[in-house]
């Protein structure tokens, strides 16, 4: 069987038109928090109910570094009676917002790499927050987008684009596929509470994409070499999301606060800051390479305190400007696109040869490292 070597030849973004700074968010938040406090006065006073905190925006950049987020919808999520994005839903006969998001990705991708429809064989859309159970998003794109073949959904929380890039890379490895697109639609305000002082600053909304393909049959100008992929994942409950078509078979429960997004924060950091050292190190040992031959590490977006350890881990120092390049300070934690973001705007200044690690880490626990050498 012949085994074909497989490079990343392009990469795309699709960023929405709407941004929410930390001030407008924290005035949002602040105006439902004295409306609730008001409203329980009463209940506050007899010791039945907490007071709520109101935010600040030094509080969340302190916190994780994050100014502002772009978001498919900004109105509802600025206004204290809802504090929800309003997306509204559509027809069957209309592409989805995940399928549009996931165009206009993909559609960069397929140009820097110099691809048509008809030169792509799969598509798999990986991301944390599926629009719907059936049918695959991925064929709602693939038909939106004219690709013949194949392609499938999956789901590995933050780590689904390194994920779905192992999966991609094994497709074309074996002959399966020549290229394969790989998106990560991700609007991740549709399942965060707004109303926790703790976590609604986190997320904002974008999608990624990028073409895993032949490299006897890419032409490129953005290529890399895909040199070795390594996963991980580990049980555990301190970042969930409990939304699901089985909520509706319970009596009970149906509106709880857990069904969205919810985290141990300080458990995740302390866990999961050493695992993705200790991983990224090991893939790079087993590819008979150092740490220090590595030019770039392109590291989820979720924290930048995280970041920040993670590569203090990994180098014995604090990183140079430009080793592990920040955008979640504008996009915040974007879920699987946002390790996919930072290669996608941090890539062209690096010289042929270089070597880079794209990493993801995120609910599972899971953990995804790429190691990629620029041609």
């Amino acid at each position: 069987m012949t085994v074909h070597n497989v490079v990343i030849s392009g990469t795309g973004l699709y960023t929405p038109a709407n941004s929410i700074s930390n001030d407008e968010l924290v005035e949002s938040f602040n105006t439902y928090v004295s409306q609730y406090n008001a409203d329980n006065s009463d209940a506050i006073a007899r010791g039945e109910l907490q007071p709520l905190t109101e935010s600040s925006s030094a509080f969340i950049e302190k916190a994780s570094g994050i100014k502002s987020r772009f978001v498919m919808d900004k109105d509802g999520i600025l206004d204290p009676q809802r504090m929800v994005p309003r997306i509204a839903e559509r027809t069957n006969d209309e592409w989805g917002v995940l399928c549009e998001m996931a165009i206009g990705a993909a559609q960069e991708a397929m140009a820097r790499a110099g691809k048509t429809a008809a030169d792509i064989d799969g598509v798999i859309v990986a991301c944390s927050n599926l629009q719907r159970a059936y049918p695959a998003v991925a064929i709602e794109v693939q038909a939106a987008l004219g690709i013949q073949g194949f392609g499938y959904d999956m789901n590995v929380a933050c780590s689904s684009a390194t994920f779905g890039i192992q999966a991609a890379t094994n497709s074309v490895q074996l002959g399966q596929a020549r290229a394969i697109l790989m998106v990560n639609p991700e609007i991740c305000t549709g399942h965060l509470n707004f109303r926790d002082r703790d976590s609604h600053f986190i997320f904002g909304d974008a999608a990624t994409a990028v073409i895993i393909e032949r490299k006897d049959q890419a032409t490129s100008a953005y290529q890399f070499d895909i040199v070795g992929t390594k996963l991980l994942t580990q049980f555990s409950n301190n970042i969930r999301n409990n939304f699901g078509f089985l909520n509706r078979a319970a009596e009970e429960g149906q509106g709880a606060r857990d069904k969205l997004f919810v985290q141990e924060g300080r458990k995740v950091f302390k866990d999961v800051c050493p695992m993705v050292a200790e991983l990224i190190a090991a893939h790079l040992e087993e590819n008979k390479l150092s740490v220090n031959d590595v030019k770039r590490f392109w590291l989820h977006q979720a924290n930048l305190n995280m970041n920040l350890l993670i590569a203090r881990k990994l180098l014995g120092r604090d990183a140079e400007p430009g080793e592990a390049p920040v955008i979640l300070d504008t996009y915040a934690n974007t879920s699987s696109a946002g390790s996919v973001i930072a290669l996608h705007k941090y890539q062209d200044d690096l010289p042929v040869g270089s070597l880079g690690v794209l990493s993801s880490f995120g609910a599972g626990y899971s953990i995804g490292s790429v190691i990629l050498r620029k041609i």
